[in-house]
């Protein structure tokens, strides 16, 4: 299985899912999140950063690019919605793959020759406040998470 749909119906239940797929995270995983503005990847991330037992309040990392967080794993949280078109070397290559969990917001944006594999998951609306995740997987590891949720 390389790909799987999930349905929110509040923002609380995406927490949930955030929470379900950090505990199926290893060291050096890389998630991508992509969706309009609004629709729910920082909801998501905070998710992940509970699953991860990190304690701090989420927010975008929207004007600073990046923030870091300490939990069971560091948590590097990368919007790379500003990164359109820029051309230097930010150092990002630190920190993929490194010791911890990388979240990419607006992954269009970031320089994709980085990543091999991840779990790439878009968000999208839908009626009444609910929310489509469709994940795709592309390595084994993420091929693995893949079928772990879908039990």
């Amino acid at each position: 299985m390389d790909m799987m749909t999930f349905i929110s119906q509040n923002e609380d239940e995406t927490i949930q899912f955030g929470k379900k797929i950090a505990d199926l995270l290893t060291e050096g995983m890389v998630i991508l999140l992509e969706g309009d503005l609004g629709v729910g990847k920082t909801t998501l991330t905070k998710g992940l950063a509970l699953g991860l037992g990190i304690k701090k309040n989420i927010t975008s990392p929207t004007f600073t690019i990046m923030k870091v967080y300490h939990g069971k794993h560091t948590l590097y949280h990368i919007d790379a919605y500003r990164l359109e078109g820029v051309d230097q070397d930010l150092g990002f290559e630190d920190y993929i793959y490194d010791d911890g969990i990388t979240v990419i917001e607006w992954p269009e944006y970031f320089d994709m020759s980085l990543i091999r594999e991840y779990l790439k998951i878009n968000i999208s609306y839908m009626d009444e406040g609910k929310r489509k995740l469709v994940l795709q997987a592309a390595g084994k590891d993420y091929e693995n998470i893949l079928e772990e949720l879908s039990c």
